[in-house]
């Protein structure tokens, strides 16, 4: 008998066939209770946080406040979650007049009108103030001071100078940071060009990071260091069911609710084989997140945590919206093969804007074939993307196996990065897990700028 899988991609489910014989794992989210009433499991969390005053405490006698969410890559339910976070504000005496809503974009393109309607619900997006974070605006950030990992440390003026600060955000595996969420709605969303330059540098990506790992992962306790430095005063994040159903709600202090919002994902979204995989069929992950190719990287580094030395990675993605930046496309591009934008990065002149996904993809590339199904791209488009495209996902998937040979192994992640991807539960960084240095050593001088 043959296993049919369906995997998200874009707006739709992409149906493929694999045949009998191949050993097949299809790993995904661990099915989990949806919120009963979500709108009134927030209300209780925000008058009963975790590790915080209720959030209406908190605003009493504040000047005005700053609500942070993410932009549109990230599918957040702000029109639920936005209503009983003002509503908290205003019986404290902070109308939605004396609230900015700030789009957390880090270095993505702004949203459009209609986008922004598509993340705040109509009726939100017409009625409050809403501003967008632009990370090359230099002007527009206060530099706070030096990681101590070696990040410095702009942050948009208009949260730091806010007198009540609110993050948002989605709580899910992430490649670099452990776990999307909390800390990451202030850096990178919030952060200059200069400071994700060095955060998501080449020495930082070849550290310990990866998807889950959170303890001695350099990068998550940088960022939150920097959170804790700019002021975050209450936060509201969530964990989605694989249906993108509230499946949680974390409200309150920074690192407590968020920690709290991780232990309900890892048991959700943690999957494990028993060996790694000869052909890894991943998705994008669906819309938002497959609709660019710099985004649909993120399957690539899930699938490459539980495939085979020399294996397969078929990664299936809409790319509805091409490449990504020109930035982006423009290094992709220029490069003939994965060791020569390698050794670019090792030039010490070389910085390119998004160069951190290709380093992702090269890292993959250095463990397995990574072929690409999309309908987004024409083949001599995607041709020029480090990877082969394929023109058929289902004879792909049958020309992978046979290379395999009869007892090959199949792993399938129907929704990509969503999924904690393991072999035996063994979480591993993305890169060679080399050690970051830190900024200064213990018996150096003091900074004249606080080094975390």
């Amino acid at each position: 008998m043959s296993t049919r899988v369906s995997l998200a991609y874009g707006r739709r489910s992409l149906e493929l066939e694999i045949p009998d014989g191949p050993w097949v794992d299809v790993l995904d989210k661990i099915p989990v209770p949806a919120a009963a009433d979500p709108r009134a499991e927030l209300e209780r969390g925000l008058a009963d946080p975790l590790g915080s005053a209720p959030l209406e405490a908190l605003a009493r006698g504040r000047r005005d406040a700053v609500i942070v969410v993410s932009d549109r890559t990230r599918p957040v339910p702000n029109a639920l979650l936005l209503p009983p976070i003002l509503a908290s504000l205003a019986r404290a005496g902070l109308p939605s007049e004396r609230v900015t809503i700030l789009v957390a974009t880090g270095l993505h393109r702004p949203a459009s009108p209609a986008e922004l309607v598509e993340i705040l619900g109509a009726e939100l997006a017409s009625s409050l103030r809403i501003e967008q974070h632009d990370a090359r605006d230099a002007a527009s950030h206060v530099r706070l001071g030096v990681s101590r990992h070696g990040i410095p440390i702009d942050i948009d003026r208009r949260y730091v100078e806010a007198d009540l600060r609110i993050l948002t955000g989605l709580i899910e595996p992430h490649l670099m940071a452990g776990y999307s969420g909390g800390r990451k709605a202030v850096c990178p969303g919030l952060a200059s060009v200069d400071t994700i330059r060095v955060a998501h540098g080449a020495r930082m990506l070849e550290g310990p990071i990866g998807p889950g790992l959170l303890r001695d992962n350099p990068l998550h306790e940088d960022l939150t260091a920097i959170a804790r430095l700019a002021g975050v005063d209450f936060i509201v994040n969530v964990a989605l069911d694989r249906e993108r159903r509230i499946a949680g709600l974390f409200c309150g202090d920074l690192e407590v609710a968020f920690q709290a919002g991780v232990e309900l994902v890892e048991r959700e979204a943690l999957a494990s084989v028993s060996e790694p995989a000869d052909v890894v069929l991943v998705s994008g992950g669906g819309d938002p997140l497959d609709a660019t190719f710099y985004q649909a990287i993120k399957g690539i580094v899930a699938a490459n945590a539980i495939v085979r030395r020399g294996g397969v990675i078929l990664l299936c993605a809409s790319l509805s919206e091409g490449v990504g930046s020109p930035s982006f496309e423009q290094i992709l591009r220029s490069c003939p093969d994965p060791e020569s934008f390698e050794q670019r990065l090792l030039e010490p002149s070389f910085f390119a804007v998004d160069q951190w996904m290709i380093q992702h993809l090269c890292q993959a590339r250095r463990h397995a074939d990574v072929w690409l199904y999309t309908d987004g791209l024409t083949l001599d488009s995607a041709a020029g993307l480090l990877l082969r495209p394929v023109p058929d996902p289902q004879a792909a998937l049958l020309e992978a196996l046979a290379r395999s040979g009869p007892q090959a192994r199949v792993a399938v992640l129907p929704h990509g990065p969503y999924v904690l991807a393991t072999v035996r539960g063994q979480k591993r960084p993305v890169g060679r897990g080399e050690p970051v240095p830190t900024a200064v050593s213990p018996h150096a001088p003091a900074a004249r700028t606080p080094i975390l």
